[in-house]
């Protein structure tokens, strides 16, 4: 099968390359800076230049390319994460949700494709309401905080979008927050791995929102999954265990070896860090990972975030 990964160079675009090369598939990498050409070719694939955010660029990239499936795992997340103000932080990102996705949709049809696979997240979309952990039918969050607003929005465009283009097989995976080498939980470095090795990284409240995680190499397998099976719809990629954020934070300390995280009070974590902050340390959802379990035939090497960062501690 040729598979055109848009986001070659991305931290799950440099896992799923080279995975779905190694299973035989003729892979294009498509990645908007020239100097990412090398690193798509040393993992066996072939390098497409173009900016996703372009229509045209991305039209003859994908007429170029002719791929059967293509996997949407464009985002923009470098620089400092900020809750305080978290559209702003995803506002390329929310671009790339929606007017790349609609971009790539197009040149998919007019090529032909016939599977599209898209990145969304698992993480906080869902109704604050209910069971700690939810599956994909939960309703996404009717009221979000203002500053998460414009980036919920584009979520649902993306996931609307995919799974309504009757041409295709339109597949989202809501992944959870990656963990593994070259993400921000990274084993050795990454910006959250930083905050609690410094005890930057506060529990807020009761530290009861419940998050949900995935090694990144568990990610590109359902991912490659997904491209050679996955049927029209939502599917949360998840490792097996959602925690609430005062069980798995202090986890993480512990692996790094690393003092407790302080807690600070609910009012103080929603004024020093904006109601985004306090939403996702206080009243998240985690999420079910039955549905993939179920239908991709997807289970996680990496059951549990428990030994995320084992390896970079030791």
């Amino acid at each position: 099968m040729k598979v055109l990964v848009a986001g070659a160079a991305g931290a799950i675009g440099r896992q799923l390359v080279p995975l779905l090369v190694a299973e035989g598939h003729d892979v294009v990498g498509m990645t908007r800076s020239e100097s990412n050409r090398e690193a798509i070719e040393l993992m066996g694939a072939r390098a497409v230049i173009a900016d996703a955010l372009d229509a045209d660029a991305v039209a003859e990239a994908v007429a170029t390319a002719a791929p059967d499936a293509i996997a949407h795992e464009l985002t923009a997340l470098s620089g400092k994460f900020d809750l305080r103000n978290f559209d702003r932080f995803f506002e390329t990102t929310n671009r790339l949700r929606t007017e790349a996705t609609d971009h790539l949709l197009s040149a998919a049809r007019a090529v032909g494709v016939s599977r599209f696979v898209a990145q969304s997240y698992a993480g906080w979309p869902a109704a604050r309401q209910g069971a700690p952990v939810q599956d994909e039918e939960a309703p996404f969050d009717p009221e979000p905080a203002p500053a998460m607003r414009r980036t919920l929005e584009a979520i649902r465009h993306l996931e609307s979008a995919v799974t309504g283009a009757e041409w295709t097989e339109g597949v989202v995976l809501r992944y959870g927050g990656f963990y593994g080498p070259g993400t921000s939980l990274g084993p050795a470095d990454g910006e959250f791995t930083e905050l609690i090795r410094k005890r930057r990284l506060p529990i807020v409240g009761d530290g009861a929102g419940v998050w949900s995680f995935v090694h990144i190499a568990d990610a590109a397998e359902a991912t490659a999954l997904a491209l050679a099976a996955g049927r029209r719809g939502v599917y949360n990629v998840v490792d097996d265990e959602p925690a609430p954020v005062a069980e798995w934070l202090p986890g993480m300390a512990r692996q790094l070896g690393a003092k407790p995280p302080r807690r600070v009070p609910l009012w103080l974590g929603r004024l020093l860090g904006g109601e985004a902050t306090a939403v996702m340390m206080t009243e998240v959802r985690g999420a079910s990972n039955e549905k993939a379990k179920r239908e991709l035939g997807w289970s996680p090497a990496h059951p549990s975030w428990r030994r995320a960062l084992a390896g970079g501690a030791a």
